[in-house]
């Protein structure tokens, strides 16, 4: 039986977005071995992270323009060639500034041509079942932490920190530059596209950003992603400082990977059911109730079963910013709103990994770190609640996309 053409799409940005993102947040496996070897302390290492999101915030912008403009593929093809290389450029790092440089700069901008391309990408291929399908490339994420981390934490036992980081940059280039050569842009989007530049129109960008659509996606998004990212890096240290061995706490960030995964199936099937809105605000106080309870967790068993609420949580609502921008704004801007959504998100999410290092190396221990989080995530939630109703963002449609 033929497999229609856009399954193809979903497949290929699943595959790149874990191998992409799950390179990049595998630094929270190398974390503890870096400082181990080089001295370099925890806020120093971290702080790479910070760089990441802020870079890929910034890229994800200006790629998911650049994918409205010449397409995916080639977008996708040159951050699959910038993976590999800035891996192992950090491999080589001698000094913090140069692993900063390079882990926290180049990984980012490769980094941000996977997601906001691919998932933008793959609403124009769907109608129905859109929520899933985005959820499904999203769920790329979600495996991440069972296969790259996992990987990462047994070259790093076999070899050393570097050897590691060489040898994932490498895999980076033989998965990811196959799967960018299947990335094609849907059909009818190509088509209006080519209307579109041949009309010499552009969308009025402008004011869509100034939209209350917008700046509640954005908001929601950035906050949502400024909850969980500091847990999520730190989650690793956090478990050995409650006495659960280096390996046991790597598979607790493997258990919320899989929860991710199904909690993104779960997710993106009742929003096309019952709608984005009201899974989305459940989603994240699901998300800031798990954030304050990891306050009172301690042993392994606890910690799986709090991984699995929370992973469900933080993994089922990303895929719906896309959805809902792609509702608000039709497809003609999606990567480039998309995109700037993304950026808000990073912006949010890049201070997460250095404030949890501040607050371990100052307090030594992360309490306050969950303690802010959650009350963050409560805000996001907050936030969600005022999503203008679709059918009155629809009416602005006309509008916001009209030629400058």
């Amino acid at each position: 039986m033929s497999i229609p053409y856009r399954w193809i799409i979903v497949a290929a940005g699943a595959l790149m977005t874990c191998v992409a993102l799950g390179a990049m947040f595998s630094l929270a496996i190398f974390q503890e071995p870096i400082a181990i070897e080089t001295g370099w302390s925890h806020a120093g290492i971290a702080s790479a992270m910070t760089l990441n999101f802020i870079v890929m915030g910034i890229g994800g912008f200006l790629w998911g323009t650049a994918s409205d403009r010449f397409g995916p593929r080639i977008v996708v093809l040159i951050g699959a060639g910038g993976l590999g290389l800035a891996l192992v450029l950090a491999s080589r790092a001698e000094s913090l500034l140069q692993f900063q440089l390079t882990y926290g700069i180049l990984v980012g901008l490769a980094a941000s041509t996977f997601f906001a391309p691919m998932i933008a990408t793959t609403t124009g291929w769907f109608e129905e079942n859109r929520s899933l399908a985005v959820s499904l490339v999203s769920a790329g994420m979600g495996v991440a932490p069972m296969t790259i981390s996992p990987f990462a934490r047994w070259l790093i036992s076999a070899y050393d920190w570097r050897t590691a980081m060489l040898l994932i940059g490498v895999t980076a280039w033989v998965l990811l530059i196959p799967a960018a050569l299947l990335v094609r842009r849907p059909p009818a989007e190509a088509g209006a596209a080519a209307a579109l530049i041949s009309n010499g129109e552009q969308p009025k960008l402008s004011q869509v950003f100034r939209s209350p659509q917008f700046i509640v996606l954005g908001l929601t998004f950035a906050a949502c992603c400024a909850a969980h990212s500091g847990p999520i890096f730190h989650m690793v240290s956090y478990a050995t400082i409650c006495g659960i061995a280096p390996m046991a706490a790597v598979s607790i960030y493997s258990v919320e990977g899989l929860a991710g995964l199904g909690g993104r199936l779960l997710y993106g099937g009742l929003a096309d059911r019952i709608g984005v809105k009201p899974v989305l605000v459940a989603g994240l106080l699901v998300q800031a109730i798990a954030l304050a309870t990891y306050l009172f967790v301690s042993r392994l068993g606890e910690f799986y079963v709090l991984a699995i609420i929370f992973g469900s949580a933080y993994g089922g609502v990303m895929p719906l910013y896309a959805v809902l921008a792609r509702e608000y704004f039709g497809p003609r801007i999606i990567g480039t709103v998309f995109g700037a959504a993304t950026m808000l998100s990073s912006l949010g999410m890049a201070f997460g990994p250095l404030i949890g290092g501040w607050i371990f190396d100052t307090f030594h221990n992360y309490s306050w770190l969950f303690i802010g989080s959650a009350l963050v995530g409560l805000g996001a939630a907050a936030i969600a609640l005022a999503f203008p109703p679709l059918s009155r963002a629809k009416t602005t449609e006309p509008a916001l996309s009209a030629s400058a």
